[in-house]
């Protein structure tokens, strides 16, 4: 098992063992003694989620109520994106993106005070979510997902949205109104 630091510190690209043979293929998804020292956060809540091509779901996190999320694709294929949304960060307002899929295995931990999104490139995509805290709908955030100051490179020219993630605010919309996390060094 690999875990590969990114350009935004914290945000861990995750290469699992994998062993095939002509019966299939056996992975561990997660063991807490193994990811001890990589993700140090108990995690708490799990979702499931199915999309169909071009869905972008994103930019989305919680303040207060700060979510980890280790992400994994079981069928299809997205394009996961982390974002630093924490003002005073030297990363602030980059972004970090990678494709996942059934194929590759990867997984994707974003810590605490990162947004999240990710489109899909596949017919349809099953997108798993294991989380450091319980959904708090009064506390989260949606980021427009095109804001131009992150100005994330999506590999979908016309996402399908929800009406939330069409009207997500910018971050400097976001950091005006003091909603975002802070950043400790």
């Amino acid at each position: 098992m690999k875990f590969l630091e990114t350009s935004l510190p914290g945000v861990i690209l995750i290469e699992p063992d994998v062993y095939r043979d002509d019966r299939g293929f056996f992975l561990e998804t997660y063991n807490a003694s193994r990811y001890a020292g990589h993700i140090d956060l108990p995690f708490v809540q799990d979702n499931h989620s199915l999309s169909g091509r071009n869905t972008l779901r994103g930019l989305h996190l919680q303040n207060p109520n700060q979510q980890g999320k280790l992400v994994r694709v079981t069928h299809g294929e997205v394009y996961d994106v982390a974002v630093d949304v924490r003002p005073g960060s030297p990363t602030y307002a980059q972004w970090y993106g990678a494709t996942l899929s059934s194929d590759n295995f990867q997984q994707l931990y974003i810590p605490p005070g990162f947004a999240h999104g990710f489109c899909v490139l596949s017919e349809t995509a099953e997108f798993l979510y294991k989380c450091t805290d319980t959904y708090h709908p009064e506390h989260e955030l949606v980021i427009a997902w095109n804001d131009p100051q992150i100005n994330i490179d999506w590999p979908v020219p016309e996402p399908v949205l929800s009406a939330r993630d069409r009207d997500g605010l910018t971050l400097d919309e976001h950091a005006s109104q003091g909603r975002l996390p802070a950043y400790r060094s």
